[in-house]
């Protein structure tokens, strides 16, 4: 009897390249690419290329949905003095899991998760009962287990350097990019310019 099928929206390949693996052994997984917060654009792409590659590693089917920065940008206007981890980030969470949940259950799938909890920052507390909301209202199950802990992060850690591909330095969006010019000195980063109407 074959596994049920699983969606697994993915915001990066360092956070995809072991929990995909981890997941395949009780769902057929399939990876959906669905960021338009990732800002500037050459990062969504450089981000993309990366689970290209690992997608290829594992076997799996990689989707890629619509990039429509300026849809996101009006889903959290209100919030863009929000630090990381505040208000905006549930808004954000929110919006990419329900056209993730849109997506599978038009799609034949039987359950969807997120990447997005396997990040050092983001908390499966606050993401999870958003997924099981938005699974509840699309008639879906939604994976819930938080693989972060009992070694899960740093694995994750040790996957993405065993399939090259690089770790981020900023969650994705152009609040968090501003965010992280000031609080990392030591790094690196390139601020590309923001239009009037996302300020």
């Amino acid at each position: 009897m074959s596994n049920l099928k699983l969606l697994l929206h993915t915001c990066c390949a360092t956070c995809v390249s072991w929990l995909a693996d981890i997941l395949s052994l009780s769902y057929d997984v399939d990876l959906y690419y669905y960021n338009p917060n990732i800002h500037p654009e050459k990062e969504y792409q450089r981000r993309l290329g990366d689970i290209q590659k690992v997608a290829e590693i594992l076997n799996l089917k990689l989707i890629e949905g619509e990039y429509n920065s300026k849809a996101w940008l009006d889903h959290v206007r209100g919030y863009e003095k929000e630090k990381e981890g505040g208000t905006r980030c549930p808004i954000c969470f929110e919006f990419r899991l329900r056209e993730t949940a849109r997506y599978a259950k038009d799609h034949g799938y039987d359950a969807f998760m997120t990447t997005i909890s396997m990040g050092r920052n983001k908390k499966a507390e606050v993401i999870t009962p958003i997924g099981e909301e938005i699974a509840k209202e699309f008639g879906l199950d939604y994976e819930s287990r938080d693989f972060k802990k009992g070694g899960g992060l740093d694995e994750s850690y040790c996957r993405s350097e065993e399939y090259g591909v690089v770790r981020q330095h900023y969650c994705g969006c152009p609040y968090s990019l501003r965010d992280a010019a000031y609080t990392c000195p030591k790094k690196t980063f390139t601020l590309e310019s923001i239009s009037e109407d996302e300020k």
